[in-house]
């Protein structure tokens, strides 16, 4: 079992960044692909990026794709998502995945394991 646990989220203002972070309490990510997702209130859960177990290969949704940057630090610990230029529509509350899979993965179901989630709010 994976506990995957987010931090980072809070409340912005448009055009500000934020740079969440998730780690696997106690064990390593490298084995796993790991993604992003959000939900914003009364909609459904999108996807948001992911990335190879290397590090090399990166996919990311459509609406926060020159925005978002997701990366992996060296010793495989944590995985991170930059997020720069932010909008109002960004907020929602963002979930950190893993996946055993081979090659990255854009769909929820392909996901093993899931943080909690970590709010954030981008004011207007």
């Amino acid at each position: 079992q994976v506990q995957l646990v987010e931090s980072g989220g809070g409340l912005v203002q448009a055009g500000g960044s934020l740079r969440l972070s998730c780690g696997a309490s106690g064990r390593t990510i490298g084995t796993y692909v790991m993604g992003w997702f959000r939900q914003a209130p009364g909609k459904a859960r999108e996807f948001v990026a992911t990335i190879s177990r290397n590090g090399i290969s990166t996919l990311y949704g459509a609406s926060v794709k020159g925005r978002f940057t997701i990366s992996r630090d060296n010793a495989q610990i944590t995985v991170f998502l930059q997020m720069n230029s932010l909008k109002p529509e960004d907020t929602a509350i963002y979930y950190c995945a893993a996946s055993r899979a081979f090659i990255v993965r854009v769909t929820e179901a392909d996901y093993d394991y899931w943080g909690q989630g970590t709010q954030v709010t981008v004011s207007s």
